[in-house]
């Protein structure tokens, strides 16, 4: 029986994204962000995607590049203030832009991971982000407060950025990478994680994977290439 190798190359892994995609990116600005993949994504001039992360990097820097090279069809996320271009191209109508709460973002990827479709939540309730959701009052404790119902957030791709993996796809974060990324990784249906090491199967702390290779479909290791 052959042993399963996800390690693969830039080009093979980018064969999985099409034109209209959902893609999920992680990070927080420009840190614990896939640049490798994001760079990749942009030679490859795939358009209409829909992006859902956390913010668009920079003007033209990280995921950025995306929006600058004209392949943005929507925005999912909720902290853009780091690229203006952002906001110019909502307002020209180029792109659709769409805000949740950032704890609200984290818990829709999570919940798209577990299988949840929807839940409820207080955030947004009352205010402008929670406009024209389903609203509902529930007694929580005593005290009867209203509810935004907020959808799963589900994606075609997921482009994540760890630090280890093994070549079963098991992988292990560091520091500021560990935000967004591994609840990104249950929430696609194809995950292409990029890492500074690869390792043997077995040689990874039991422990200390935060992600299992059953989420994780290509890997990528950092500045190499790898034959198709």
């Amino acid at each position: 029986m052959n042993e399963v190798n996800k390690l693969t190359s830039i080009k093979e892994a980018m064969k999985h994204i099409k034109d209209g995609d959902r893609i999920m990116v992680g990070g927080f600005g420009l840190r614990g962000v896939p640049n490798e993949l994001i760079d990749a994504l942009v030679e490859c001039n795939k358009k209409n995607l829909v992006i859902i992360s956390n913010d668009l990097g920079s003007p033209n820097v990280g995921l950025g590049r995306l929006l600058t090279n004209n392949l943005v069809k929507e925005l999912i996320g909720n902290f853009y203030n780091w690229n203006p271009d952002v906001a110019l191209a909502k307002n020209r109508g180029e792109i659709k832009a769409s805000l949740i709460p950032q704890g609200s973002f984290a818990e829709s990827i999570r919940a798209a991971g577990c299988g949840i479709p929807a839940y409820y939540t207080l955030a947004s309730a009352g205010t402008e982000l929670g406009k024209g959701k389903d609203v509902k009052v529930f007694e929580v404790n005593g005290q009867k407060r209203e509810y935004v119902l907020e959808k799963a957030l589900f994606a075609d791709v997921a482009l994540i950025n760890a630090s280890v993996a093994d070549t079963l796809g098991n992988l292990i974060y560091c520091k500021s990478a560990r935000n967004f990324n591994p609840a990104m990784a249950m929430a696609a249906k194809y995950t292409i994680a990029l890492v500074d090491r690869v390792v043997s199967p077995g040689e990874l702390d039991p422990e200390s994977i935060v992600t299992p290779h059953l989420f994780v479909n290509a890997v990528i290791k950092r500045g190499e290439k790898h034959e198709d």
